[in-house]
């Protein structure tokens, strides 16, 4: 029966010892951004440990040593005040929280996945002095579609799906967006989580000091082919991502725009494909959302609103959004009065070309000024039933018969 107990107690040890099976990734880290990221975790952790420690091991000390049966504890119901204890109550737990703010504060400007990374390498040549290069950052575009990664290496003009490849100790740049709902890309050994957002580009530095394969996830749900959102990350010295990059563009396949809109349909455990050529404009196509022809791109959208709209044409504009959400998914969509529609893109074929060649020279600098924004009392833009526009304006590939005017 003592023998029963006591293997009782003890069971919980078991699922400690299978627990040690799993690798703690973000604690063993292949990167420098990651290794940095986990020292300030565990800074942090083992600072708030020193007060929840003493608490936890006070708090069993005082239950033993007041409890019913110790006739020698010491009973003063009349004590209320020890400016020692208070002292000591007060003072060390705001050190730490002085301590814990300081380090994150640093810790989190220094990591901003914004923040390039500066990777120096010194070369000898034949006796001369030591030569200090900088190593230019890898460019990989990414965009999470439903539900698989897009890689696009415009360096490379290559592309893979749910893998992707980088040499060690080289940075990389990665820009991202998504296809239609948010999604979280995170590669723990490399460096932190960050969004793709539709519509949207943002920006994560990391690098990989080792060798090896790194599992990357979609770390935040988006629908039911979430789970098999993985893909491959494969650190290499620069002969293998040579030979990666060779294999890419040896494959057949091509990724023009036709093909991006079959490539974003939902689908899932999708195994991993490459690309030898790429459309150069294919990414901020997908950031501005008009990868489909005839569609008006967001910034050319955005730009026309800023000179002050288009009337009734940019109004119904805001139907796109209902196409993107519906259509891209391949489910249907709601229909009430007309039927759904977006204005045409009315930029020329050089126009376009021009901007996306300026937003892809537009470095992105994080803000650093704290001063508090300020806006100026500009007059308020007249709506759509104060002004006369025209009743006739473009509309995209319009069903047989159906009224052109609203």
């Amino acid at each position: 029966m003592n023998l029963a107990k006591t293997l009782k107690r003890i069971s919980w040890l078991f699922l400690a010892l299978a627990v040690t099976a799993c690798k703690p990734v973000v604690l063993s880290p292949s990167g420098d951004v990651a290794a940095q990221q986990r020292d300030l975790l565990v800074i942090s952790t083992l600072l708030m440990l020193v007060i929840i420690i003493p608490v936890m091991l006070m708090t069993g000390l005082f239950a033993w040593h007041y409890r019913a049966k110790n006739k020698d504890a010491t009973y003063e119901p009349d004590w209320d005040h020890s400016t020692k204890l208070e002292l000591v109550i007060w003072a060390i737990p705001l050190l730490i929280i002085i301590t814990l703010g300081a380090l994150t504060w640093v810790g989190t400007h220094l990591l901003d996945p914004y923040r390039p990374l500066q990777i120096e390498t010194a070369t000898h040549l034949d006796g001369t002095p030591q030569e200090v290069v900088a190593k230019e950052p890898l460019q990989v575009q990414v965009v999470a579609l439903d539900w698989k990664w897009l890689f696009i290496y415009p360096e490379y003009n290559v592309a893979s799906v749910n893998e992707m490849a980088a040499p060690v100790d080289r940075p990389i740049e990665f820009t991202l967006t998504s296809s239609t709902v948010m999604n979280a890309f995170y590669i723990p050994a490399m460096a932190g989580m960050i969004y793709a957002m539709p519509g949207m580009e943002t920006k994560l530095h990391g690098v990989f000091n080792e060798p090896g394969d790194y599992h990357g996830i979609a770390s935040h749900y988006s629908g039911a082919g979430f789970s098999g959102m993985n893909f491959t990350a494969m650190a290499r010295d620069q002969a293998g991502f040579d030979e990666w990059i060779a294999k890419l563009e040896d494959s057949d396949q091509t990724l023009d725009r036709a093909r991006y809109l079959e490539l974003e349909k939902p689908t899932e455990n999708v195994d991993p494909m490459a690309f030898s050529r790429v459309d150069p404009q294919l990414f901020q196509r997908a950031v501005n959302m008009c990868v489909e022809e005839g569609k008006m791109c967001m910034a050319e959208m955005m730009a026309r609103d800023r000179a002050g709209g288009m009337g009734l044409e940019g109004t119904v504009n805001v139907q796109a959004l209902t196409y993107d959400k519906y259509e891209r998914r391949g489910t249907a969509r709601p229909v009430l009065g007309w039927d759904p529609f977006q204005v045409a893109g009315i930029c020329t074929v050089d126009e376009l070309e021009q901007m996306f060649a300026a937003s892809q020279r537009k470095k992105v600098t994080p803000l650093r000024d704290p001063t508090p924004l300020r806006s100026r009392a500009l007059p308020q833009p007249e709506g759509i039933f104060k002004q006369t526009t025209p009743n006739d304006f473009t509309q995209t590939a319009p069903d047989a018969g159906v009224d052109r005017n609203l």
